[in-house]
C-alpha cells in the first residue's frame, strides 16, 4: 500500500492548480489567436493552423461538407461526428493528465465499461442510419442531423480516450498505479458533463470557439495515433513498461508522434491523388 501511495504522490508532483494554470494560459493564448483569425475572413481562409488541421482530419475523416460544421463559413477540419470523437479523446487525455493519473493503468470497472459500450452502440446506430442516406431506397429510422452526429461521436470519443490512456500507461511506465483511470460513476458523470459543455460550445456557432475546438479535434487525432504507435512500438520491440521518468518516456512518445505525422502525410497524399479534393469524395 505504501508503494501505491508513493506512486500517487509522484503522480501529483506538480500540483493540480499549477497544471491547471498552465493549461488555462495555453487555452487563453489559442483563444486569442482564434479571435484574431476568425474576425477577418481573409485571415481565416489562410490560417496555417486550420490548413494543417485540415490535412490531419483528411487522413481519418470523409470531410463531407454538408456533414461538417463551419467556422464563419469555413469548413472545420473534421466532420461533425469525427469532431465529436476526437474532441472526446482530447478531453479525456487532458482531464486525466490534469488529475495526475498518468500512471493509472487499468480500464474502468465493468459497470462503467458497459455504459461506455452503450455509447459506442448508440453512435453505431446513428452512423448506420446516417450512411443509409447515401443509397436511394434504403430505409432509415430518422433524418440525420449534425448535432446528433456530434453528440454520438463525443460519447464514442470518451470511450476511445478511456481505453487509450491506461493502455499507454501500461506500455510506458515501469511502476504503475493499479487503479482504473476512471474509477467511479461520479467520475463518469463528471466526464459526461464536461463533454456536454464541449458539445454546447460547438453548437454556439461562435467562430472563435469553433476555431479553438477545430484545432482541439485535430490534436485528438494526433493523440490517438501517437498513443497507438507508441504502445505498438514498445510492445513489438519488447521494451514496454521500462520508463521511470518523463525523460525516458519521451523517446517512445516522440517516435509515436513522428509515426503519426508520417501516417497522416501518407494517407493524405494517397487519398488526394485518388480523389483530387480535400473535402469528401467525388460523387458523394
Amino acid at each position: 500500500m505504501s508503494k501505491v501511495n508513493n506512486l500517487i504522490a509522484r503522480g501529483f508532483a506538480t500540483p493540480i492548480p499549477q497544471r491547471m494554470t498552465v493549461f488555462l494560459i495555453l487555452i487563453f493564448c489559442i483563444a486569442l489567436l482564434g479571435f484574431y483569425t476568425a474576425t477577418d475572413v481573409s485571415r481565416l481562409e489562410n490560417s496555417h493552423l486550420l490548413e494543417g488541421s485540415d490535412y490531419v482530419g483528411y487522413s481519418v475523416c470523409h470531410r463531407l461538407t454538408d456533414r461538417s460544421f463551419t467556422v464563419a463559413g469555413r469548413q472545420m477540419p473534421l466532420c461533425a461526428r469525427c469532431t465529436g470523437i476526437y474532441l472526446g479523446v482530447t478531453l479525456t487525455f487532458v482531464v486525466l493528465a490534469l488529475a495526475g493519473r498518468r500512471r493509472w493503468s487499468q480500464l474502468p470497472p465493468l459497470r462503467i465499461m458497459l455504459i461506455l459500450i452503450g455509447f459506442v452502440v448508440i453512435m453505431a446506430i446513428d452512423g448506420i442510419n446516417s450512411y443509409s442516406h447515401f443509397f436511394t431506397g434504403l430505409p432509415h429510422l430518422y433524418e440525420p442531423q449534425n448535432w446528433l452526429r456530434l453528440i454520438t461521436g463525443t460519447g464514442a470519443g470518451l470511450v476511445m480516450g478511456l481505453i487509450l490512456f491506461p493502455a499507454l500507461s501500461q506500455t510506458i511506465w515501469r511502476e504503475q498505479i493499479q487503479r482504473p483511470a476512471l474509477g467511479s460513476m461520479w467520475e463518469l458523470v463528471g466526464m459526461v458533463l464536461l463533454a456536454t459543455i464541449l458539445i454546447a460550445m460547438v453548437l454556439t456557432d461562435e467562430p472563435t470557439i469553433l476555431f479553438v475546438l477545430g484545432l482541439a479535434s485535430a490534436v485528438g487525432v494526433t493523440i490517438a495515433l501517437m498513443s497507438i504507435n507508441s504502445a505498438a512500438a514498445l510492445i513489438l520491440t519488447r521494451r514496454d513498461a521500462r520508463a521511470d521518468s518523463w525523460r525516458q518516456a519521451l523517446i517512445p512518445l516522440s517516435l509515436g508522434l513522428v509515426l503519426a505525422f508520417l501516417q497522416i502525410g501518407a494517407i493524405s497524399i494517397v487519398r488526394y491523388s485518388v480523389t483530387g479534393t480535400l473535402t469528401g469524395f467525388p460523387g458523394l
